[in-house]
């Protein structure tokens, strides 16, 4: 298979789910706008996408999911009160959102699983590769893994997945990669992929995290991908069969990360990532530590 060329330049975040885990506050508020720390979650996301260069975005929306579009929108009358008030801190923070990237929007309609969803950005994305970045996953900006994830997959062609190593126990709540070395440390061929196995039956503790940078063919066998787990099409039952067969589409490829990822997807999960990023912000992050060393020698 001769390595792809074309550079990609779209992203594509699913962002219809309901957001059942977080009940009550996502009642009418989509999860992906929940704040960490003083940004949604959803921001942090299009940031990452437009860092590495992608700087077109459809977004995957649903019902109720208005206020995804309205942020990355202008908000003239606020932009022209906080200009009037000379608070140009602020208004550069309200105009950052809507200068990131070229948004668009489509709704999924029926929730028919991540393979679906990124089905429904076929018309958009046409025949070029591109990214599918999950919303519940957020990687740290020091440590670039979709810009990494692109460059092997212009070199190897084909689709890429982002892994991580986890605890074996661990690996039934993830996808999971049977690999096999490569030339580069970091990049592994895949040959399998199992969602959510079983430990004792799990090819490796390699778990897919939620960047992926996706060959157009994966449209096709989505076409063809009959629902899987949970009655969903499954994204990776459709990259398992390009793994299996590279002549439906090229190769199936991952990046092992090591970095730091936050995931926003638990409840738990989420309360850690705040923390954490609010303890490496240069102006909360020092009296913040300070307190949360208090609090937790008081609490102990």
């Amino acid at each position: 298979m001769t390595p792809s060329h074309t550079r990609i330049s779209k992203a594509v975040i699913p962002a219809a789910g309901l957001g059942t885990r977080f009940l009550p506050a996502t009642k009418a508020t989509p999860k992906e706008m929940l704040p960490v720390v003083d940004k949604p979650a959803i921001q942090y996301v299009v940031e990452e996408a437009a860092a590495a260069g992608l700087s077109d975005v459809l977004m995957v929306t649903g019902r109720n999911k208005r206020p995804l579009e309205d942020h990355f929108d202008r908000n003239y009358e606020l932009e022209e009160a906080l200009h009037r008030k000379g608070d140009e801190s602020r208004l550069a923070k309200v105009q950052e959102s809507s200068d990131l990237a070229t948004m668009h929007y489509v709704r999924q309609g029926d929730p028919k699983g991540l393979g679906h969803a990124v089905l429904c950005a076929a018309p958009h994305v046409g025949d070029q590769p591109f990214a599918v970045l999950l919303g519940d996953d957020l990687i740290d900006p020091r440590d670039p893994l979709l810009a990494r994830m692109v460059e092997v997959q212009e070199q190897y062609g084909g689709s890429v997945i982002a892994l991580m190593e986890v605890d074996p126990a661990q690996i039934h709540l993830y996808g999971c990669a049977a690999a096999a070395p490569t030339g580069d440390d970091d990049v592994v061929t895949v040959s399998d992929l199992v969602e959510k196995p079983d430990p004792s039956e799990a090819p490796s503790n390699l778990a897919i995290i939620g960047r992926y940078v996706l060959d157009p063919a994966v449209f096709e066998v989505l076409r063809k991908t009959d629902p899987g787990r949970g009655g969903e099409i499954q994204l990776t039952d459709a990259l398992q069969a390009l793994a299996a067969d590279p002549s439906l589409g090229g190769p199936v490829h991952g990046v092992v990360f090591k970095g730091r990822r936050y995931d926003t997807g638990d409840r738990g999960d989420y309360l850690r990532a705040i923390v954490r990023l609010a303890c490496e912000r240069e102006d909360l992050g020092p009296d913040f530590r300070a307190w949360l060393r208090s609090y937790v020698t008081e609490e102990m």
